[in-house]
């Protein structure tokens, strides 16, 4: 990689929305061939401007799970195919599962932030109160769509009973993560838009990190040869990949400057709904899920973070990726052996910090 990165302002920026067409287009093509999405049936049961809340199912009386999905790309990552189905495995182990979807912002709607993020997920937590969906609910999130759930849960810890983070950067300190040394400097200065196209994010990305959106996807395809059901995770998640979605500009701005370059949620000064928080803030049962092959959010970006946290309740899973993900980054919700291994350990903490809602100082 070399020691300055092509910044941002010198790309033809403005062109990749017709980027995200062809690419959306090849993906159609994949899909055709059997590579699209198979997803669990869901209910649309709320929307807002920019979201729609999904119900799976699940017992009323189960513990409630709210995924937060990251607002950068299609939330069927969490339900890719069969068998290796987030949704599918928390729906066979008595979970009540809701996902939140994030609906692209529409040209001249404006734009949309964290403020906008932590209210939609507010609004999600009414609707399944509303809904009769038991006790305080659980969060889980991954890669963003963790740190938009993280960021609620610092906001109001009162309303949850647990947060769940899979790979979710939290702490982004200067030299401690080459992924964000050069995405801040790539991103230097940050041209003003309502919206950023998707394809234009995937090749900041790939600039900022060609060994893990270039060369490491490569290796994987070529390892996965000779095992068909890794071949064929593989080639859905590139199929996924393709499939881009505009990024709102407030959003993109906070993202890289709030979070990104000022480090601002780990240092406790993230202003969010007029309130500045920090992990000291966040006082719920939290279960941390970080891959140690992961470029993208390494240790550094979570353990830290985890450690000042203003719960005594927290727990690190450390696991080491596998093949046949294409992103190491993507290997807790996609990886057949983090469902046979990691999954298993997630649900049993939401159940046992479940029944300690009602028998407090139960939690295993």
């Amino acid at each position: 990689m070399p020691d300055r990165p092509m910044r941002l302002d010198a790309l033809p920026w403005h062109h990749f929305a017709l980027t995200d067409i062809l690419r959306r287009a090849q993906g159609e093509v994949m899909a055709a061939c059997g590579l699209g999405p198979s997803e669990h049936p869901f209910q649309l049961v709320a929307s807002g401007s920019h979201w729609r809340l999904r119900a799976y199912g699940g017992e009323a009386t189960s513990p409630s799970l709210l995924v937060v999905a990251a607002p950068i790309k299609r939330p069927y990552i969490w339900d890719l195919a069969p068998s290796v189905s987030v949704i599918r495995h928390c729906l066979r182990h008595g979970l009540n599962v809701h996902l939140l979807e994030w609906v692209p912002d529409s040209p001249g709607a404006g734009s949309r932030g964290l403020d906008d993020c932590a209210t939609a997920i507010a609004d999600c937590l009414r609707k399944l109160a509303s809904r009769g969906a038991g006790d305080k609910p659980f969060l889980i999130g991954h890669s963003l769509g963790g740190t938009l759930a993280a960021i609620f849960a610092a906001l109001t810890p009162e309303s949850l009973a647990g947060l769940v983070l899979l790979c979710a950067p939290l702490c982004f300190r200067a030299g401690e993560s080459r992924f964000r040394d050069a995405l801040v400097s790539l991103a230097s200065p940050l041209p003003n838009a309502e919206r950023f196209p998707g394809s234009l994010l995937s090749h900041m990305s790939a600039l900022a990190s060609p060994g893990t959106f270039i060369w490491s996807r490569l290796t994987d395809a070529a390892s996965s040869v000779g095992d068909y059901r890794a071949m064929e995770i593989h080639a859905r998640v590139e199929r996924w990949a393709l499939d881009e979605v505009p990024v709102p500009g407030e959003l993109m701005h906070q993202m890289i400057e709030l979070l990104y370059r000022q480090n601002g949620f780990c240092r406790g000064s993230l202003l969010v709904c007029g309130r500045r928080i920090g992990p000291a803030d966040l006082s719920v049962p939290t279960l941390a899920v970080l891959t140690t092959s992961d470029d993208l959010a390494p240790a550094a970006s979570i353990t830290p973070f985890v450690d000042a946290l203003g719960t005594s309740d927290a727990r690190i899973i450390a696991y080491p990726g596998e093949t046949g993900v294409a992103l190491q980054h993507l290997g807790p919700l996609i990886g057949r052996e983090a469902h046979a291994l990691v999954w298993p350990e997630i649900v049993s903490w939401i159940h046992s910090r479940y029944r300690a809602q009602a028998r407090p100082g139960a939690a295993a």
